[in-house]
């Protein structure tokens, strides 16, 4: 009885000298704080079912509870069915702290993986604020060019304007003539 085939086919043995049906069998199973379905029950005990893959702790075990009563020694129980007891005791006290220690484990996972994604959020917001302030460096930049450009284009204006005054008032001058004249 140190696996599922052997536990299963052990419990049709006692479901037949009990003579119970699979409603006394649910019942039994309820009574014990457990629960399991009608149809998960008519598949443990279906012909062939010992070939079958069931989970022990959901399925095996609460049926093996009731029909067995593993959890208590029996004055009458001989000592092949105290022995298949204690191997069933075992293997649950064995599941019980498995499952403990992967929820421990688990929990360790999870705790890793929010202080990595913590240390992740701080270095992308340092890195974020490092960008931004690069980026509102280089926005005053371009509105200081932007300034000056404006401010040149304004003197290069006034320039031109200058420039064409003079050189209209340099056309437009008598004395022009004069100095053509004489220098030929």
């Amino acid at each position: 009885m140190t696996n599922t085939r052997d536990v299963i086919i052990k419990l049709k043995e006692v479901k037949k000298e009990k003579g119970l049906s699979l409603d006394k069998i649910l019942i039994m199973v309820e009574n014990n704080g457990e629960y399991i379905s009608k149809s998960t029950l008519a598949r443990v005990f279906s012909d062939g079912s010992e070939d079958k893959s069931f989970k022990y702790e959901e399925t095996i075990r609460p049926i093996a509870n009731a029909l067995l009563d593993i959890e208590n020694d029996e004055d009458d129980d001989d000592a092949e069915t105290l022995a298949f007891k204690s191997i069933l005791k075992l293997k649950m006290r064995v599941i019980d702290e498995n499952s403990k220690k992967i929820e421990e484990l688990q929990d360790q996972v999870k705790e890793t993986a929010n202080k990595e994604k913590a240390k992740y959020h701080e270095k992308l917001s340092a890195e974020l604020s490092k960008m931004q302030k690069s980026l509102d460096f280089a926005m005053k930049q371009i509105e200081l060019k932007d300034k000056r450009i404006d401010q040149l284009m304004n003197a290069n204006d006034r320039l031109s304007v200058t420039n064409d005054r003079l050189i209209n008032q340099l056309m437009d001058c008598p004395l022009r003539k004069d100095c053509n004249n004489e220098s030929r």
